[in-house]
C-alpha cells in the first residue's frame, strides 16, 4: 500500500496519465495490450456475435456520456489482463493496431463504458453462459469472474472497502446490495482500467486498526444511521489522515438531515459543499453530462414509462456533496437521491436497467470517484 500511495502522491499535480506511468515505473501497473470486447450471443438462439463500430474518429453522444471511435472505425477502448469472460458474458479479444484516441492526461480508459458493452444481446445470459469458458474458476462470486493478483504486490492493489455499522437494530442497511455491487464494481473497475484491483473486496467497521490500510471506503444507506463514539473519532482520525469516504443511496430530506447530523459529530465545524457539474470529479475519466440519478432496479421498472427516476417525492433532484479538509482536499463524496450500489449490484437482471442506468451512469461515475480520489 506504500508503493501505491506514492506513486498517487508523485502524480497528483501531473493527472491520471503521469499516475500510470509512474506506476508501471514502479511495477505496479503491468505493460497493457489493446483489447476489444466483443458479446457472446444469448443461449436462446440470437444472432450471431457481432461489434458495433463507428466512422473514423468519429464522436457520438449516448445519454449522459460522449464516447468516440479510434482510427478505422474500432470502438475506442483499452483494457489489460488475459482474456475472461465477463459478468455479462463477453469476452475481452485481442484487437492489434488499436490505438487511443484520449489524451493521456485522461488517465488509460476508453471513452465510454458503452463502447466496452457494444453489441450486447438483447437478453442476459443464463448462468451457464456467463461461465462457458472462464480460465478462473469463480465459485461463490455469483457469475463474477475471478483474477489472480500478483503476489508481489497484494498489498499494493486497489481493494474495495465497504463499511460495517451497527446501527438499525440488527437490520443490516450496510450490507444493501452486498456482495454483487462490491464483486461487480471492483470487477468492472479491473476490466476497463489498468488500475490492479482485488476481485474479493473487504467489509470493515470504522473502529478497526486495519482501516487505515486502505484509502477508499464505501458507506451505504446511512438515512437512520447513528455513529458510536467510537465509530465517530475513528471516521475523524481516518479521514484527515488521508482516507476517502464515499456515501450512497439514501433518499430525502428526513433522511439526509439525519445523516448530516451525524457527520456534523464528526466535524462540527465542516459543512458538504454541493459539487457543480463542472467539477473535475465528473469528467476526469468519463465526461458526464449531467448529475445522474440512478433508481433501485424495481423503481425504475416501475417508473419507466414516466421517465421516473427518485423513490420519494421529496428527491427528485440527485446532489453530490463534498466534504474537505483544511488543505482543500476532498475527503468525502456524498451520493444523496440516488443508488449507483444498485447499478452496480443489479446489472445482469435487466439489459434495459444495465444499459440505461449501469452503463451510462453508475459504472462511469464510481470509477471516476475512484481515481479523482486515489490521485487527490
Amino acid at each position: 500500500m506504500q508503493k501505491l500511495l506514492a506513486i498517487i502522491s508523485i502524480a497528483t499535480a501531473a493527472g491520471l496519465g503521469l499516475l500510470a506511468a509512474a506506476a508501471r515505473q514502479q511495477g505496479i501497473l503491468q505493460p497493457r495490450q489493446e483489447r476489444q470486447i466483443v458479446a457472446h450471443g444469448a443461449s436462446r438462439g440470437d444472432a450471431p456475435a457481432t461489434t458495433r463500430s463507428a466512422p473514423a474518429g468519429a464522436a457520438e453522444r449516448d445519454g449522459n456520456v460522449t464516447r468516440s471511435a479510434a482510427p478505422g472505425g474500432a470502438p475506442n477502448l483499452v483494457m489489460s489482463g488475459e482474456p475472461m469472460a465477463g459478468a455479462m458474458g463477453y469476452d475481452l479479444m485481442p484487437l492489434p493496431g488499436l490505438k487511443p484516441t484520449i489524451p493521456l492526461g485522461r488517465g488509460r480508459i476508453g471513452d465510454d463504458i458503452a463502447t466496452a458493452f457494444a453489441g450486447a444481446p438483447a437478453a442476459v445470459p443464463s448462468l451457464a453462459t456467463l461461465l462457458a469458458g472462464q480460465a478462473v474458476p469463480n465459485s461463490g462470486r455469483n457469475g463474477v469472474p475471478q483474477w489472480e493478483v500478483d503476489p508481489d504486490f497484494a498489498n499494493d492493489v486497489f481493494t474495495f472497502v465497504r463499511i460495517r455499522y451497527g446501527s438499525h437494530s440488527g437490520w443490516r442497511r450496510w450490507a444493501t446490495d452486498y456482495p454483487d455491487s462490491d464483486l461487480n464494481f471492483s470487477y468492472r473497475l479491473s476490466q476497463l482500467t489498468s488500475l490492479k484491483v482485488d476481485p474479493n473486496g473487504k467489509v470493515l467497521e470504522l473502529s478497526d486498526p486495519a482501516l487505515f490500510d486502505y484509502p477508499f471506503v464505501y458507506l451505504i444507506e446511512p438515512g437512520t444511521l447513528e455513529f458510536t463514539e467510537a465509530e465517530v473519532e475513528a471516521l475523524r482520525r481516518y479521514l484527515l489522515s488521508g482516507g476517502f469516504l464515499m456515501v450512497d443511496d439514501f433518499w430525502g430530506e428526513a433522511e439526509w438531515d439525519n445523516f448530516a447530523h451525524e457527520m456534523r459529530r464528526v466535524f462540527p465545524d465542516r459543512d458538504p459543499v454541493e459539487l457543480d457539474i463542472d467539477h473535475p470529479i465528473f469528467h476526469c475519466v468519463y465526461d458526464l453530462k449531467s448529475k445522474p440519478q440512478v433508481p433501485s432496479i424495481g423503481v425504475a421498472q416501475w417508473g419507466r414509462s414516466e421517465g421516473v427516476t427518485w423513490e420519494r417525492e421529496d428527491a427528485k433532484t440527485p446532489h453530490y456533496k463534498a466534504l474537505y479538509d483544511d488543505r482543500g482536499r476532498m475527503i468525502s463524496i456524498i451520493c444523496h437521491n440516488t443508488d449507483l450500489g444498485d447499478g452496480w449490484e443489479r446489472e445482469g437482471e435487466d439489459p434495459w436497467y444495465f444499459h440505461e442506468f449501469s452503463e451510462k451512469h453508475a459504472y462511469p461515475l464510481g470509477i471516476n470517484v475512484v481515481f479523482y480520489a486515489m490521485s487527490h
